[in-house]
């Protein structure tokens, strides 16, 4: 599953030996452009750096150590109301924001499944 053409293809470019691709996914909002999902990592790219600079940062699952879905809504309605997930990692947090609650609430399940099942 993927958005964009160019935005796998930046993804397949920087594979490990074995690495499977499970989804790349555009993000929206201010800084980010995407956000991809392997079976041994998150890769975020980050738009938000001075002078236009661009970082791609892998985020092993063993590194990370909670994933939030991000709302401004009460929780009185579904859970996964909201197109946004926050991944933690130590004291840093990766908020991204994505078109339709699907995305974050398969990019949620998928790394809370790499969470629970690595500890």
């Amino acid at each position: 599953m993927f958005d964009k053409q160019e935005q796998l293809q930046q993804i397949q470019s920087g594979l490990l030996d074995g690495e499977q691709i499970m989804a790349v996914y555009d993000a929206i909002g201010v800084g980010t452009g995407f956000l991809g999902l392997t079976d041994r990592r998150v890769i975020v790219q980050d738009k938000s750096f001075v002078g236009k600079k661009v970082a791609i940062t892998s985020i092993p699952y063993t590194k990370i150590t909670s994933v939030s879905v991000v709302s401004n809504k009460s929780w009185a309605g579904s859970f996964f109301s909201s197109g946004a997930i926050a991944i933690h990692v130590g004291t840093h947090s990766y908020e991204v924001e994505f078109r339709g609650e699907h995305k974050s609430h398969h990019v949620h399940n998928v790394i809370l499944h790499y969470l629970t099942s690595n500890k």
